[in-house]
């Protein structure tokens, strides 16, 4: 054993700890408790013996009832009738109380009193040994006693007691055996997924938990694998997130310095020149704020840091508002962006975040819509939800893929490559809005006809 806190140690104390409770019973009912436990059973079983003489007693054949229940139930029985001996069992049975003239005080004075039963507990002179007596008038000339020895028998102790004592260094001795096997048998799978868990902490991944024939072990096991997947996934994700991000990062950087550059060396004397390099210097300065910006809004979603704050607008005059943004597209890059309005769609929600759910899902349809340019938002209503769906005409999203378009950078044909608009993580600030909104949502999508992205806002209730 390693330690204390060792689990096979643990289960090893345990189950002799159990055993031993065990051992510890029986000393104490079968040595400690046999003449208590001896003293109720007989006083009980004297009760009954009275009980059933009493109802099947009968003036014709009562010495064949009389012997029997002795016999069966081991208990000396006198009757006594107009004080004479009429009846008694046996003079050999060791602790009974009999008395062939009947003329034991105990007895005179039961048979003279008016009660109908007593209990006496006395000491038998013959065998020294306490003995209880019961008394009863089965008529006003019948009296029965009926009497047993309240000691266990001394042999019959003697014997148990030794038993007892070889019986508990064998159990004592098994416990230990089994105990160990058990302990080890249990022990070793754990062991096992402990060592392998410290791997998969390291990060290796390429690991695999055992089953075993234990059934929380086996759930254990599985888990671990679903885990040890998953943190492969979430790794593969993360450097490929890192590079992506590296590379937004650093080409804004770059001809951010480039242009700076090119101003100081070249152009500061030709104005129409230095103003078009500055134009470019604010527009990579533009885009890398946004990057900026994503990052810190979807780290403040994911940390809970910032709550919602729900309160009830027009999501129609919402959209409206949202799409004057995009008209320097429509004019300067010729996008068509299609709504249809509707008077008085009143939601309650985080109206900010909302309004970065729809601003993301634009961008998205504008950076991976088709040749037309076009981008397609729709209202539709039913008696419990609105739903808002944006469309792209683009080449659609193949199914292997629809899984991980939410995650964060991911792309479908894995290279990266700026975007037009927005910073590359916006379907992952759509999707952490959604779910603390608790707003259903998906994507439709069929190749080289386009990909729709909705949500569905239940309606409000009144």
């Amino acid at each position: 054993m390693k330690s204390k806190s060792n689990l096979r140690y643990k289960i090893w104390l345990y189950l002799i700890v159990f055993s031993l409770s065990i051992l510890l019973c029986l000393w104490l009912f079968q040595v400690i408790f046999l003449d208590g436990y001896y003293k109720w059973y007989k006083t009980k079983e004297l009760i009954n013996t009275i009980e059933t003489i009493t109802t099947t007693y009968n003036e014709e054949k009562y010495e064949e009832i009389l012997d029997n229940i002795s016999h069966d139930r081991g208990v000396c029985i006198e009757l006594i009738q107009n004080n004479k001996l009429k009846y008694i069992s046996t003079l050999y049975n060791k602790g009974c109380i009999v008395n062939i003239d009947g003329n034991y005080d105990y007895k005179k004075d039961f048979i003279n009193s008016e009660n109908t039963s007593a209990r006496y507990t006395l000491k038998n002179p013959r065998f020294d040994n306490q003995t209880l007596v019961l008394g009863v008038k089965l008529n006003s000339k019948t009296n029965l006693f009926v009497s047993a020895s309240l000691e266990p028998l001394d042999a019959t102790v003697r014997i148990l007691r030794s038993q007892l004592f070889y019986i508990t260094l064998l159990v004592i001795i098994l416990s230990l055996m089994v105990s160990y096997f058990i302990s080890k048998l249990i022990s070793k799978p754990i062991t096992k997924m402990k060592n392998k868990a410290v791997e998969l902490a390291k990060g290796n991944y390429n690991i695999t938990f055992e089953k075993s024939d234990i059934d929380e072990i086996n759930e254990l096991s599985k888990s671990l694998n679903y885990a040890c997947s998953e943190l492969s996934k979430t790794e593969d994700l993360r450097r490929e997130l890192m590079a992506n991000v590296s590379h937004d990062l650093k080409t804004p950087l770059t001809m951010i310095k480039a242009y700076a550059e090119l101003i100081r060396d070249v152009t500061h004397n030709d104005e129409e020149k230095m103003n078009k390099n500055l134009n470019t210097i604010i527009e990579e300065t533009d885009r890398l704020n946004i990057l900026v910006n994503d990052i810190l809004e979807l780290s403040k979603i994911k940390s809970n840091s910032s709550p919602l704050d729900l309160e009830e607008f027009d999501l129609n005059e919402l959209i409206k508002t949202i799409l004057t943004r995009y008209e320097i597209y429509i004019e300067k890059e010729n996008y068509n962006i299609i709504y249809k309005e509707q008077k008085d769609v009143i939601i309650k929600a985080d109206k900010k975040r909302i309004e970065q759910v729809i601003y993301n899902l634009i961008n998205n349809a504008i950076n991976y819509t088709g040749n037309d340019k076009k981008v397609i938002i729709n209202l539709k209503q039913d008696k419990n939800r609105i739903r808002v769906e944006i469309k792209d005409t683009g080449k659609g999203i193949e199914k292997k893929d629809l899984e991980y378009i939410w995650d964060k950078y991911y792309k479908v044909d894995k290279t990266h490559s700026r975007t037009q608009v927005g910073s590359g993580i916006g379907l992952s600030i759509v999707k952490s809005i959604l779910i603390s909104h608790k707003f259903e949502y998906g994507v439709e999508t069929k190749i080289n006809k386009g990909t729709t992205f909705y949500f569905e806002i239940p309606k409000k209730t009144t």
